[in-house]
């Protein structure tokens, strides 16, 4: 090989050709874009068309998403008792079988009203959500109203007379619920939430893969910060979905989401082809066990039971709403070609203030 022979192919691809017109640099990088500057390529079209759907997609979220730190650490210590006590209740059995739910690293706790989700409803889809029978949740307990509700209608956060459902969502590290929008033929908007125990963030438009888990890095991820009021309406409430994602999830967490049901929302009957009933988990159960969904038994009527042990078929069965759990070792999993991300801290945190112009009464 001659002593002046070009080693690099890219140089010799472009020592062979004709001179390649200047183009803009897309990218800084010293000496190298000098180097192969040629090799840059305009942005295209749709790559700009994608840019701007996704700034105008984050100015939505902006302008549907508000923030503000009401509670102090006192107040947030005892909010958070009293979730404690109620955890105790539910597992002391003082609850009825529709105001809990349990599940792997989350419980969620109904008061006022309750609703069949994921694989509880009896037809999937969205729009098929339906709200137990009236009776069958316990009634929001009074320091809920005290110490949580009645704070936010003094401050002009919440419309009085509005909240008439109550949910508590325990999260234990590496909890997660994957992406949903709160059904809207059930809840009025805005939807409100207060964060306890700890700190944590909210994703908007994220995919959920399983084994291993992961999910899709997010149109915004915004911090959630103990004490913190989140209210969503518009696009953040209707038009993306949000979740919890699990390596947000670092410390217990927990949140109390208050909401209205709509009086015309759509209602199980009485008579219903299935009912709940409550698992206490064993404490002597190993921790393969626990991590294991719960299930509930399936009722059936008489006559349709029968039909079934005539076909030999064994009566179906109703699993709580799936819901992820990361490992638990803190260690990164490989990037991919698929745009998921990897476990990532949340990110800085922000604040906006509360406004509450498009509400009406």
């Amino acid at each position: 090989m001659a002593a002046d022979s070009i080693v690099d192919l890219r140089h010799k691809l472009k020592h062979q050709s004709k001179p390649a017109k200047s183009v803009k640099k897309r990218h800084s990088g010293g000496q190298y874009d000098t180097m192969y500057a040629d090799f840059y390529q305009p942005s295209s079209r749709y790559e700009d068309h994608v840019k701007n759907e996704s700034e105008d997609e984050l100015r939505k979220l902006d302008n549907s998403i508000q923030q503000r730190r009401i509670f102090s650490t006192a107040q947030c210590e005892e909010i958070e008792r009293k979730i404690d006590e109620v955890v105790a209740e539910a597992e002391a059995g003082v609850y009825k079988d529709c105001t809990v739910d349990r599940a792997p690293l989350r419980n969620k706790y109904f008061f006022g009203e309750g609703y069949t989700y994921g694989s509880q409803m009896a037809k999937k889809g969205p729009g098929q959500e339906r709200l137990y029978p009236k009776g069958d949740v316990d009634e929001v307990p009074k320091w809920i109203e005290k110490l949580v509700i009645n704070p936010l209608y003094d401050a002009e956060i919440v419309p009085k007379g509005f909240v008439n459902s109550a949910v508590i969502n325990d999260y234990m590290p590496g909890g997660c619920i994957v992406s949903h929008i709160d059904p809207p033929h059930i809840f009025d908007r805005p939807i409100f939430s207060v964060s306890f125990f700890s700190d944590s963030a909210l994703s908007f438009g994220c995919r959920f893969s399983f084994k291993p888990i992961r999910v899709s890095k997010p149109v915004l991820t915004l911090p959630i910060q103990r004490g913190c009021v989140t209210v969503l309406s518009g696009y953040a409430a209707d038009g993306i979905t949000h979740c919890i994602r699990p390596q947000d999830v670092v410390a217990r967490r927990a949140v109390i989401i208050l909401r209205r049901v709509l009086p015309d929302a759509p209602r199980l009957d009485d008579d219903r082809s299935f009912t709940r009933k409550r698992q206490h988990a064993s404490d002597e159960s190993d921790s393969e066990d626990e991590n294991q969904s719960h299930s509930y038994r399936v009722v059936m009527p008489r006559a349709q039971a029968a039909k079934s042990q005539k076909l030999n078929q064994k009566p179906p069965k109703v699993n709580s709403k799936v819901i992820c759990m990361s490992h638990g070792n803190g260690d990164k999993e490989e990037n991919n070609d698929s745009g998921e991300e990897d476990i990532a801290s949340p990110t800085k945190k922000i604040e906006r203030e509360v406004r509450f112009s498009n509400w009406k009464s």
